[in-house]
């Protein structure tokens, strides 16, 4: 079969809001882009150096029927749940939460020279909605790294080449890699061809083709189907996210921090929490 180069199918840059106690973010892409990044469900991402953007975090809130990554290139979160789960992620590290049937916790950033970040929502099949809910907390030194000519690469999840990522996704599989380009880099992976791929361009700018117009940071570009990207940068290098994972196709039925199939899925959910029976299995951590 032919290679195919995947082309630029969409930019967004999203909008800045204020979610949670008060913490200033981007909403990337979420509720009205399900059908587009599929089974992404949402972005956010998070760059302060001003404390009082973020440090009244994100209290106690349920989640059911989804997971949770959240990535730091830079910063400190303290995370906990009504389960007795405790942790911090820190420079460099992520948490894979698997809501699953159903969680309540709380995230909550620490003052630090700066918050730099994001936390994507992938969407649990539908089979898969209601499993055993679960952290896994991926630490800095368990992430490889690989050099290249010019480019740097961390395996947050799935491979890359040979190398196996920090996490595999039980319910499902993504890959996810943490990568920074130097100046005048081309740069060029093979990606599933059944598989939604997004890159989030977290500082520089990037060109998606030969010869293609560059891209702004702080924008998410969400690529065509093929079998390899290619990524150029200018004079300033960049450093990019790229996540790929193949679509779920469906229904979505979302209500707040909670994803269901159906709206009567939904209603059960928040019936459940009125009537004090939305944690159905004890969670593990790992």
């Amino acid at each position: 079969m032919t290679e195919q180069l995947r082309k630029i199918q969409r930019i967004v840059t999203g909008r800045q809001t204020i979610d949670g106690a008060g913490v200033s973010l981007v909403r990337v892409f979420g509720y009205h882009d399900t059908e587009d990044f599929d089974p992404f469900l949402m972005l956010d991402a998070f760059d302060s150096s001003n404390p009082e953007e973020y440090i009244k975090g994100f209290p106690w809130h349920p989640h059911r029927g989804i997971e949770t990554i959240t990535y730091l290139i830079e910063g400190d979160v303290e995370h906990g749940d009504s389960l007795g789960n405790r942790g911090s992620i820190l420079d460099g590290e992520c948490q894979w939460m698997t809501a699953g049937s159903g969680i309540i916790h709380q995230e909550m950033p620490q003052p630090t020279s700066r918050l730099l970040g994001c936390q994507l929502w992938l969407n649990l099949p539908a089979k898969d909605k209601m499993v055993t809910p679960a952290y896994n907390d991926i630490i800095r030194d368990s992430v490889p790294e690989i050099r290249e000519q010019g480019a740097h690469i961390r395996v947050i999840a799935g491979r890359y080449g040979d190398k196996e990522g920090a996490f595999q996704g039980q319910y499902v599989p993504l890959q996810y890699l943490d990568v920074q380009l130097q100046a005048g880099v081309k740069w060029e992976t093979e990606t599933d061809d059944l598989a939604t791929v997004f890159v989030y361009i977290l500082q520089g700018q990037l060109a998606f083709a030969p010869e293609g117009d560059y891209v702004p940071q702080k924008s998410a570009v969400l690529l065509s189907r093929g079998s390899r990207v290619h990524l150029q940068t200018g004079e300033s290098g960049a450093r990019l996210l790229m996540l790929a994972g193949r679509p779920l196709r469906e229904p979505v039925a979302w209500g707040g921090s909670i994803v269901m199939n159906t709206e009567q899925e939904l209603k059960e959910a928040y019936a459940d929490l009125e009537r004090d029976n939305f944690i159905r299995h004890k969670a593990i951590l790992d």
